[in-house]
């Protein structure tokens, strides 16, 4: 038996015609209305998995507050504390708590909160001094060696700090778990968004879906981002992905979703699906 909590990091402001890709702003701005300049806010929210045994396991970090005041500014970070540590605090959990940390991919949005907070004359520093990092193959080695369509998109000096910690563990392609996790965990491996995504499948109960499906209005197989590096491919994954889920009544854990954790998916006679029975928050429940 595992508990599950949704842990809510730094927030970020982000240009809804990206995000929502070649769709019209007609339709997404009903979905997401943006602000005066066209942004979105967007939520960084990690998934706390405590085992019975008293392990502690983080399904990514968010964003984290690793960025300095310019770079925090041009990519619409809120707050400049660490809100992801505040709030496991507020669980009563420690940074030095935490056993695991599986991440989907490392996108500065979903790997930035594996750093300290941002200080002048500082270096970064790992900000989880026990954790094993989990990571796929193929993510690792785009990380190491991005596409200049997606460099930004990467912290330079964290594959450094991940090797020097001793504490990496990499996901051969296709594998369908880790001994880091060992029972109780599945992936799902996905190419659309960035090679290598890996999405964490809890107790037959929750799948953290990463940026396959970042919030509800994603779960519509049509609907992509402008960031996606594999937009037809990744309608492939999400709709096998996605009837998979109905199939074994599997929810969905949604890391971007400004307002909602946790949906079921249905498909309806037409073969479309919807996000239904959203949860806000995950406090405490029970899987497995």
């Amino acid at each position: 038996m595992t508990t599950l909590w949704s842990v809510l990091g730094n927030h970020q402001r982000l240009d809804g015609g990206a995000m929502f890709g070649n769709a019209p702003r007609a339709m997404w701005s009903r979905w997401m209305p943006p602000d005066a300049e066209g942004l979105i806010r967007f939520a960084t929210r990690a998934l706390l998995v405590q085992e019975d045994s008293g392990r502690n396991v983080l399904l990514e970090t968010g964003i984290g507050a690793f960025f300095a005041p310019d770079l925090r500014d041009r990519y619409g970070v809120d707050q400049p504390r660490h809100v992801l540590l505040d709030n496991l605090a507020g669980l009563g959990v420690d940074a030095a708590d935490i056993d695991v940390i599986v991440l989907s991919h490392l996108h500065f949005d979903h790997a930035g909160g594996l750093l300290t907070p941002w200080q002048p004359d500082s270096e970064a520093v790992l900000a989880f001094p026990r954790a094993r990092f989990v990571v796929s193959e193929h993510a690792w080695g785009r990380a190491c060696q991005p596409h200049p369509r997606d460099r930004a998109s990467f912290i330079p000096e964290l594959p450094h700090l991940l090797v020097a910690s001793g504490r990496l563990d990499i996901v051969p392609a296709g594998a369908a778990s880790s001994p880091p996790l060992g029972e109780g965990y599945r992936f799902h491996h996905s190419d659309g968004h960035t090679p290598g995504l890996l999405l964490t499948e809890v107790a037959e109960t929750v799948v953290f879906a990463g940026d396959l499906i970042p919030g509800r209005p994603w779960v519509h197989l049509p609907i992509t981002m402008g960031y996606d590096r594999f937009p037809e491919l990744l309608i492939d994954e999400k709709a096998a992905f996605l009837a998979d889920l109905v199939e074994r009544d599997v929810r969905l854990f949604l890391t971007h979703d400004p307002e909602v954790a946790l949906v079921t998916v249905r498909r309806d006679d037409a073969d479309r699906y919807s996000a239904q029975d959203p949860v806000a928050d995950i406090r405490g429940l029970h899987a497995g």
